[in-house]
């Protein structure tokens, strides 16, 4: 779905959801009102910086944008199936970008930029260190969500000196058991035409009162940018992105062992509750990683970086600085 349908969407369809097999949908006008007052006076770098576009070598011309403090090490950050530029939290990034630069980008294919999307992460990891060379970033922190933590994985052991530092959010090894393809529900909701709202707070956020809410709140704060939003993904993305995580989860214990050869300092993190990529892949990752951190968010699912999005920069920025 378009970031202006959803927008619109919002208006009728958003609410609390109930524990049940399916997306549900509440009709609510007082909620819609709700999140525009949290996203009016939304005026940080993450929704005022422009997009940027670079031609690399191998014909992609990769869309981006570069904000925040000026320091040493920039942080790109992989997104979410189906994920690109305007589906991370404007809290969580503009709090990262006080203290340092913060690189988002959309992979070849992915919404702004050209080309089609592949369907293998090895490939996509391919393109990240192409558009790296292409902006001249010879040396990142790297921050992978979902299926973006699954091309850092992949980009830090083919490029391992391109990686300092390390951040898998909720995410999976390669070849784990129980992971070929999400749950049936989970995958019908985020493999519809048009996702909405409902679909996000359903495959997103615990079905708890606290965890509703906080989705709420951050269907307002990544809705709020105004201009120079990126274009809505293809229907050719969503299935090369689905194809790829198939891929990726196809159970394989020889290729956990691949872990091993991430040498980066590593923080590996998760909500509580994530039915997409459940907290006991968090565990085995941070077991596997000779140098790796774990933590787990209280009442959160998969979404807990923008649920606990004060929290969670908090806790990268401290990692990222020690």
């Amino acid at each position: 779905m378009s970031h202006e349908a959803l927008a619109s969407e919002l208006g009728t369809n958003i609410g609390p959801l109930r524990a049940s097999p399916a997306p549900a949908r509440v009709a609510t006008c007082a909620a819609y009102a709700r999140i525009r007052k949290m996203a009016d006076g939304a005026i940080g770098p993450t929704n005022t910086t422009p997009t940027t576009f670079v031609d690399a070598p191998n014909g992609v011309k990769y869309a981006y944008r570069r904000f925040g403090a000026e320091t040493e090490t920039p942080l790109l950050l992989l997104p979410r199936f189906r994920g690109d530029m305007d589906t991370w939290d404007p809290g969580l990034l503009d709090t990262l970008a006080a203290e340092r630069p913060v690189v988002l980008f959309d992979n070849r294919g992915v919404s702004s930029t050209s080309g089609r999307t592949p369907s293998t992460i090895a490939e996509m990891a391919r393109d990240v260190i192409a558009f790296c060379e292409a902006v001249g970033l010879s040396a990142v922190d790297l921050l992978g969500f979902s299926l973006g933590g699954f091309v850092a994985q992949e980009t830090a052991l083919i490029r391992p000196h391109l990686i300092r530092r390390l951040i898998l959010a909720a995410t999976s090894p390669q070849g784990a058991p129980d992971l070929h393809g999400w749950r049936k529900d989970i995958a019908d909701a985020v493999r519809r035409d048009e996702p909405g709202g409902a679909e996000l707070l359903y495959t997103f956020f615990k079905p708890t009162e606290t965890s509703q809410a906080a989705g709420r709140e951050y269907l307002g704060r990544f809705l709020a940018r105004t201009f120079d939003r990126d274009v809505s993904s293809t229907l050719q993305t969503r299935d090369a992105h689905y194809d790829a995580v198939c891929d990726w989860g196809i159970p394989d214990h020889g290729k956990l062992q691949r872990l091993s050869g991430i040498v980066q300092p590593t923080f590996v993190c998760n909500g509580d509750a994530d039915a997409m990529i459940p907290p006991r892949f968090t565990h085995l990752m941070g077991g596997l990683i000779p140098d790796a951190i774990v933590k787990i968010y209280p009442d959160a699912g998969h979404g807990f970086l923008f649920q606990h999005h004060a929290e969670f920069a908090e806790d990268v920025n401290r990692f990222l600085d020690a």
